[in-house]
């Protein structure tokens, strides 16, 4: 079984608990990015509470009892065996997890692919076809390859990833088929696979820039109003900084330095100011809007650099499971 098809933070808790040199075998049959993702975890790991740690735990044993159940007889027998051990709901969702882990996923040579270089691949693709593809990727190397497109491409590729569903594997092979001259490596799926719907549309755009994330949000808009209203209220803006808990204010504000906080904070409306401010000590408070008076005329790109780099840091705690995040509505938005 693969550890890292339980996701990042089940992961890492299952390694502590094996141990060292347990932990260090288990992660020398992994890829580099998913070991570099679990150590990145473990690190992160401060303190997990036993409730948590036994749920894991548990959740791993349960994965790896119908792993060997489907190596005896098959993925009935094991469905069998686990419906009478844990229940009907329960063996569903576990065999359903498994099956999706075994599921190699198409497009994998995309992760090897440089960006600009996969751009040119793609570029005179049908639109469809580059969603397909960019629903595939990363979220970070989609929202890269995304911003080097036409603004007028962004959104109705942005429009065919969220409504996507499922797509054929005949369809993915073909698409792959037609790639393989200009790409070196195909990959063949085996079973059909969810890709596209609006999660990952946001998650691309999340990774973008502003200006490119504008322009998606914007074009949306004209294609799809009501699609576009349900991707913003799922976006997370540096305004909906105020929506955060003071708590989780503070411990982001320790992610970022002094400088790029200052820039950030140029032009923008005052309850974000006083969000921020009222989150540190006075002192602190005092010394930060003095460098915010001192920066003068700065470009709008700058101040957009640095919010985009207080918002990654945000994503980073939410993704860790460190701050919750309640996302504004549209009408909560200050834009």
């Amino acid at each position: 079984m693969n550890i890292a098809s339980m996701g990042v933070r089940k992961a890492a808790i299952v390694l502590i608990q094996l141990g060292r040199e347990k932990a260090a075998a288990v992660l020398s049959h992994l890829g580099d990015a998913e070991v570099e993702a679990i150590s990145a975890e473990i690190a992160s790991l401060d303190v997990v509470d036993a409730a948590e740690s036994g749920a894991v735990l548990a959740e791993f044993a349960a994965m790896a009892t119908a792993q060997a159940h489907i190596a005896h007889g098959g993925l009935a027998f094991a469905r069998t065996m686990l419906e009478e051990s844990l229940g009907e709901e329960r063996a569903k969702e576990i065999m359903e997890r498994l099956q999706a882990a075994a599921i190699k996923m198409p497009f994998q040579f995309l992760h090897r692919a440089d960006p600009g270089q996969l751009r040119t691949f793609i570029a005179d693709e049908h639109p469809q076809v580059i969603a397909l593809v960019l629903a595939h990727m990363t979220p970070d190397k989609a929202s890269m390859v995304m911003a080097g497109l036409p603004s007028h491409l962004q959104a109705e590729i942005a429009h065919r990833i969220a409504v996507m569903d499922r797509t054929s594997p005949e369809i993915i092979r073909a698409v792959e088929a037609n790639l393989e001259r200009k790409l070196s490596s195909v990959l063949q799926p085996s079973d059909m696979s969810r890709v596209g719907g609006v999660d990952p549309l946001v998650n691309i755009i999340n990774r973008s820039d502003r200006v490119t994330e504008r322009q998606i949000v914007e074009g949306l808009e004209a294609l799809d109003a009501e699609l576009a209203d349900e991707v913003r209220s799922r976006m997370f803006m540096f305004e909906d900084i105020v929506h955060i808990e003071d708590r989780s204010v503070q411990l982001v504000l320790r992610q970022v330095n002094e400088a790029e906080l200052a820039l950030a904070l140029k032009g923008v409306s005052e309850s974000v100011r006083n969000k921020i401010t009222s989150n540190l000590s006075s002192r602190a408070a005092e010394t930060l809007i003095e460098e915010v008076d001192l920066l003068g005329a700065v470009r709008l790109t700058q101040v957009e650099e640095a919010q985009q780099s207080v918002i990654r840091k945000i994503r980073q705690l939410e993704e860790q499971g460190q701050i919750m995040v309640h996302r504004g509505s549209e009408e909560e938005l200050v834009v």
